[in-house]
């Protein structure tokens, strides 16, 4: 015992609950160093080791892509605890939100455009793979000021699939095995490009929904407001109500008065949430 007092230790004074999940307290002192991101760092600094290993003696080397193979799948498999973590222990940081996509595009990109390099995979199919990612990321953040793109099951199975295939041709497979994987690529390439046109359609309807919504409350605040103006007992009161609707973050206009004058401001607010496809 030091006699310090837990806050000044770095802790809250809180236990954990025994068999559950982490106390409030704890939670609230999510920090850059808890777990989830510790698993996301551990992830990018295997990128740099996998290319090594993938590479090392020529490349065609069996012991060292085994190796290699290692190093992608413990990528992976981080890739499929980190965010459950950070979601389920309330471990959220702007850290997180940055590095975790960066490390999932980072591994795969490395092992398909390596593999290209070697000649093992198509470069065709890098290019397909490596543009859809790419776009989709840069698509979401055109749409985040309206909304956030949820993840969808066809997207994770995608990421499912493109690990197993990229996975197989780190190995030295022959046979019915390289058949098998070449089979696997394909089904990863089309859900690729199937749920990339998914994410496509989802994120126009979704824009055109807000635009439409900021467009109505905008017209009915406008409509409020020259009504009100030819009532000179409620201008007060409507251009107070339409300010507080504005203040209370409902999608419309802010209302500005003065000198006996009503104007609308539009005021739009971007929607909060981090980007959910993996």
């Amino acid at each position: 015992m030091t006699g310090a007092p837990a806050s000044a230790a770095g802790g809250s004074g809180a236990k954990p609950v025994r068999g559950g999940k982490l106390g409030t307290a704890a939670v609230n002192q999510a920090s850059l160093w808890n777990i989830a991101n510790i698993l996301t760092m551990v992830r990018l600094l295997l990128v740099p080791g996998f290319v090594l290993l993938l590479f090392h003696n020529g490349g065609y080397d069996p012991v060292w892509r085994s190796f290699a193979w290692a190093a992608f799948a413990i990528a992976m498999i981080t890739d499929l605890f980190d965010g459950h973590l950070a979601r389920a222990y309330n471990l959220v940081t702007d850290f997180g939100k940055i590095a975790d996509p960066i490390a999932d595009k980072a591994i795969m990109g490395a092992a398909l455009v390596s593999l290209s390099v070697l000649g093992d995979l198509p470069w065709w199919i890098t290019g397909v793979i490596l543009a859809r990612e790419l776009g989709i990321t840069l698509m979401r953040f055109w749409v985040i000021r309206h909304a956030v793109i949820p993840a969808s099951r066809g997207g994770k199975l995608k990421t499912l699939a493109q690990g197993t295939a990229a996975g197989m041709y780190v190995l030295v497979l022959t046979g019915p095995l390289a058949t098998l994987r070449f089979w696997m690529m394909m089904v990863a390439v089309v859900l690729t490009v199937v749920t990339g046109l998914d994410y496509v359609r989802q994120a126009v309807v979704l824009r055109r929904r807000s635009l439409a919504a900021e467009r109505a409350a905008i017209g009915r605040t406008s409509e409020a407001l020259n009504a009100a103006a030819g009532s000179p007992g409620a201008v007060a009161a409507d251009t107070t109500g339409a300010a507080g609707a504005a203040d209370a973050g409902v999608p419309g206009a802010a209302v500005r008065v003065s000198g006996g004058s009503t104007a609308v401001e539009p005021a739009v607010r971007p929607r909060d949430g981090a980007e959910a496809e993996r």
